[in-house]
């Protein structure tokens, strides 16, 4: 008998410390017109923070146990844990253990996956195929979370992106279609343009590197808009190809939260109403590995996405990494 991964539940949290665009108004005054250019451009209004002591799998938890109790399953139910993040809680170990110590998931394995804000589609495709293909694995639990806030300096303007939060799902082994296929591109040329530089391999931490500022998350050169305006209509129609359907069988469709006027435009080269996505980033900002979690579970409370409809999640992250899959909904 076929095994598919089906989404049995969704969650999501967002943190308690609203910081909106009238507050970066105040702290980047120096640079007139600037947030209200950004505001424009992205479509963001505010973001939420985390307390500066928690760490994201502090993050993660609340998303986790949301997630988990919709389910119906408890913690030790689980067979594995797959995060994905790029704000980890360290360099290594992975944050998906920590996460797992914390949930009290006894019996979960774990693993990281580590594209940035791809890695939620990446890491719901993984989870699929470990169920696919292993009796043993009947539920996993997926989260993306990001607390990049914590990872940026305060005056660096493109904090006005970062907004942190974590989306979790619960996929559960069934003998009816559930997860539909995945597809991905990326362009490593690209690697050099937004990250975090030192306190790897490449550069280990320094006193040096800390003062200037290499630990900290930075953008070193503007991406070209083509990366997404382009790349995620082909990755879109690569995933369709593969699955064997047509752009008109989406019923839903979620992007990476990064700027509203990139989905509008998308989503036209696509044929797509708008009424088939859904946003969040106004309100929320952009929350990286955790937007395309969290957006779906936005847009299931709401009752945008309805039983038996064809989902289809598209993550971009830096580096750069691009990834899509597909659900039937259950």
């Amino acid at each position: 008998m076929a095994r598919h991964a089906v989404v049995a539940s969704t969650g999501s949290y967002l943190p308690d410390i609203r910081v909106s665009n009238d507050l970066l108004r105040e702290r980047f005054a120096h640079l007139p017109d600037f947030v209200d250019r950004m505001e424009a451009s992205t479509g963001i209004r505010c973001r939420w923070h985390a307390p500066e002591e928690w760490a994201t799998s502090d993050l993660a938890l609340p998303a986790a146990r949301q997630a988990l109790e919709r389910a119906g399953i408890g913690p030790e139910d689980l067979d594995l844990i797959i995060l994905g993040t790029d704000s980890p809680d360290y360099i290594t170990p992975a944050t998906s253990v920590v996460l797992q110590h914390k949930l009290g998931a006894v019996n979960a394995g774990t693993f990281d996956i580590g594209c940035a804000c791809a890695s939620f589609p990446t890491a719901a495709a993984t989870a699929a195929g470990w169920i696919a293909t292993n009796p043993g694995i009947r539920r996993v639990l997926v989260v993306g979370v990001y607390l990049m806030h914590k990872l940026a300096d305060p005056g660096d303007p493109m904090t006005f992106f970062y907004g942190d939060g974590a989306g979790a799902a619960v996929l559960t082994a069934s003998d009816r279609p559930g997860f539909l296929g995945a597809a991905a591109q990326a362009g490593g040329a690209f690697h050099k343009h937004w990250g975090i530089y030192s306190g790897g391999t490449f550069e280990p931490a320094t006193v040096d590197s800390v003062q200037a500022g290499r630990t900290l998350v930075k953008m070193l050169e503007r991406y070209p808009p083509e990366i997404n305006h382009e790349g995620w209509p082909r990755l879109v129609r690569k995933l369709a190809d593969g699955c064997g359907f047509g752009l008109g069988d989406i019923d839903f469709i979620l992007f990476t939260q990064v700027r509203k006027p990139s989905i509008e435009l998308v989503m036209a080269d696509l044929g797509l109403p708008m009424e088939k996505t859904h946003t969040v980033m106004e309100d929320w900002g952009y929350t990286g590995s955790a937007c395309i979690p969290m957006a779906l579970d936005d847009a299931l409370g709401k009752g945008r996405i309805r039983p038996g409809d064809r989902v289809v999640l598209v993550g971009s992250g830096v580096g750069y990494n691009q990834a899509a899959c597909a659900f039937l909904m259950p």
